[in-house]
């Protein structure tokens, strides 16, 4: 399943978010939370992480520096999690300071994964974003 979409939520008193009904099913078998390379927090399912982690690592030799921290950063940065009776996940306080998440919050589709977003960071950064597709399919050749 693509996930696909942007929709406002509120983190509730204990942090926990309510996932999009639409995807509870994809995330029925578990969920990894890890810290998004922007200022996000990601929702994958553990199947998904893996494969992501997997291509990440592909062509560096595994005892090499790079992939050391790089299979660091994914292991320290991630954390296996199950969504609870009623949808939600809770999200645990070094993803909500990385992603600098309060109540109000964000969650979007991004292909093979979830984010979830302050709102005023991502309002910020959606803008940008449109700025820099702009400029990618500008400098492909195939502008919009």
């Amino acid at each position: 399943m693509a996930f696909r979409g942007t929709f406002d939520y509120t983190l509730d008193a204990k942090n926990r978010l309510t996932v999009p009904a639409r995807f509870r099913a994809e995330l029925s078998g578990g969920v990894v939370l890890a810290k998004g390379l922007e200022r996000c927090v990601a929702v994958w399912t553990p199947a998904a992480y893996d494969e992501y982690t997997a291509a990440a690592l592909q062509g560096l030799h595994p005892l090499s520096k790079e992939a050391q921290k790089l299979r660091r950063f994914f292991s320290a940065n991630s954390l296996d999690t199950e969504l609870d009776a009623a949808g939600r996940v809770m999200v645990p306080s070094f993803l909500l300071e990385h992603a600098g998440l309060s109540k109000d919050v964000v969650v979007t589709g991004a292909g093979d994964a979830l984010e979830i977003w302050d709102r005023s960071t991502w309002s910020t950064y959606n803008d940008a974003l449109s700025s820099d597709v702009d400029e990618i399919t500008a400098s492909l050749g195939n502008t919009a």
